[in-house]
């Protein structure tokens, strides 16, 4: 067959390509995971040549009983990614607001690790589905390890944790059919709780299959809280715009991709770094006085609503910049625990009561995935440790002959003035009760996005991108996510729903 000029060899492929070449004439033997040579890895140790392999055969055992463990359990949530490591520089003075280390003077270069993923699938799963992209940056900073865990969207489905698990699990495998997505499950859970409504009309817009890990804008998604030297604290909201501009992919070019290419993103990322072509991002912060927010009328706190731009301009703080692929994935990328409790002093939480499940839930998954001592891996552990914590599955750092109890005579850590002096009081009032708020404003957010901010084509494509998952449930499902989520948004866009369904309008939306 005639060659194909136009081939050009995938950067991927010239991985060992490369490693061969860096380390050309260096002499290496076979070694068992404690560094004792072997001197034949070919075979196994048996009885004469069709004898039964013996028990003493340290190298296979050493060898199988590593390779039966290889793998963790996988994240439930974000477990397909890619990562890349790089740093983070000021560009601006934003000392006012927070007294963080990473932002204290200009110029300043902070290293960071980046992990992208889809959320709801597997680790198998191909790239270019529908969903929203984890977003999640770890600073290695003189404070400790501070980890932003955000998303491609500045919104998410939800606003409280108690919700959470369910969420995920109707985005999951039916536990039954053992298939995903079921459909049912989706629009279901979505139409009884119409809060998710402005996250589903931003998912099945064009900006739920991003061309690239690159193209995407990342955001904080929560509400945290900066606090200055004076202690002096006021409400932010994290945006990273990508430099590489906004990209997305049609949904049929998107499911030829996954077909043809399940890891599209991830070689994208390797390969763009690989060349040099380093993907950054500008990094921007949104600023609200507590004042402010006792007069907002919508909660600045509910993760299904934004901070409008009109109100809250974004202030300009620096840029992030990935230019090192991991030296192995699985130990750098796999390995990398982010958590939203990692926070440094004038950095702090708010009310958010998803991110108030999520300082839980994320140390516990890695506790569960990586072992107790999971911060301890190099990709997670910060520039020193001093604490009273010791032992367990893991150990790495074992501080040497520190004491391990508080409080002692013997030179321990004592506690950080500076810390206490960043850390914030938050008034708290009312009586402790359950309050489902699943009814607050879910509608005019929404309607702004879709009447003021899509174009008629991207609308165009929304209804198209959202008949092709509605049309896959009951019909007594679609007509109550058409009345529960659309129709208030705007009548036109149920509509335009009910004629691609052939739905009739009259509904009893009882179920």
């Amino acid at each position: 067959m005639p060659s194909n000029k136009n081939f050009v060899r995938d950067p991927v492929a010239d991985q060992l390509v490369n490693y061969a070449k860096k380390h050309e004439g260096e002499e290496k033997s076979i070694t068992t995971n404690t560094g004792n040579p072997i001197g034949c890895k070919e075979a196994s140790l048996t009885v004469g040549y069709h004898g039964p392999t013996l028990l003493q055969d340290v190298m296979l055992l050493d060898d199988l009983s590593h390779f039966t463990k290889e793998r963790n359990p996988e994240r439930v949530v974000h477990a397909k990614g890619a990562g890349a490591f790089g740093y983070f520089e000021v560009t601006h003075n934003i000392s006012k607001f927070t007294a963080a280390k990473p932002f204290s003077e200009l110029g300043k270069k902070t290293p960071i690790g980046m992990r992208f993923s889809t959320v709801a699938g597997e680790r198998g799963y191909a790239d270019t589905v529908r969903d929203v992209r984890g977003f999640a940056i770890k600073f290695y900073t003189e404070d400790g390890i501070w980890d932003i865990v955000g998303n491609n969207t500045p919104i998410f489905f939800i606003r409280d944790a108690a919700l959470f698990s369910s969420f995920i699990h109707v985005m999951k495998r039916n536990p039954v059919t053992n298939i995903r997505p079921d459909y049912d499950m989706f629009w279901d859970f979505c139409s009884l709780r119409p809060e998710t409504t402005h996250q589903t009309i931003i998912t099945f817009s064009d900006r739920g299959i991003p061309r690239s890990y690159r193209t995407m804008n990342g955001y904080g998604s929560h509400t945290y809280s900066f606090v200055n030297k004076e202690g002096v604290f006021n409400w932010v909201k994290f945006h990273f715009i990508s430099k590489q501009g906004i990209q997305n992919i049609p949904s049929k070019e998107a499911q030829q991709l996954a077909g043809s290419d399940p890891d599209y993103h991830t070689r994208d990322l390797y390969n763009a770094i690989s060349i040099g072509d380093h993907p950054s991002w500008d990094f921007y912060i949104q600023i609200m006085t507590p004042e402010q927010a006792s007069k907002s009328p919508y909660d600045p706190f509910d993760l299904t609503k934004v901070w409008l731009h009109s109100e809250y301009p974004l202030i300009p703080v620096g840029r992030i910049v990935l230019n090192k692929i991991p030296g192995n994935y699985y130990a750098e990328i796999e390995q990398i625990a982010m958590d939203v409790a990692n926070l440094i002093p004038g950095v702090e939480i708010s009310p958010d009561r998803m991110l108030q499940g999520r300082m839980f839930a994320y140390r516990d998954t890695h506790q569960y995935r990586l072992g107790p001592n999971y911060s301890q891996l190099p990709v997670n552990a910060p520039y020193h440790i001093h604490n009273y914590n010791r032992d367990g599955y893991g150990t790495v750092n074992s501080q040497g002959g520190a004491p391990n109890y508080h409080p002692n005579s013997f030179g321990g850590p004592e506690d950080n003035h500076r810390a206490k002096a960043l850390s914030t009081t938050m008034p708290l009032h009312g009586k402790t009760t359950r309050i489902d708020n699943g009814n607050d404003d879910n509608y005019t957010q929404a309607r702004l996005l879709y009447q003021n901010v899509l174009k008629e084509d991207e609308r165009q494509r929304l209804v198209d991108n959202l008949v092709e998952w509605l049309q896959r449930a009951t019909k007594t499902i679609q007509k109550r996510a058409i009345e529960t989520m659309f129709d208030p948004v705007d009548k036109s866009l149920g509509n335009r729903l009910r004629e691609a369904l052939q739905l009739e309008e009259e509904f009893n939306v009882d179920f």
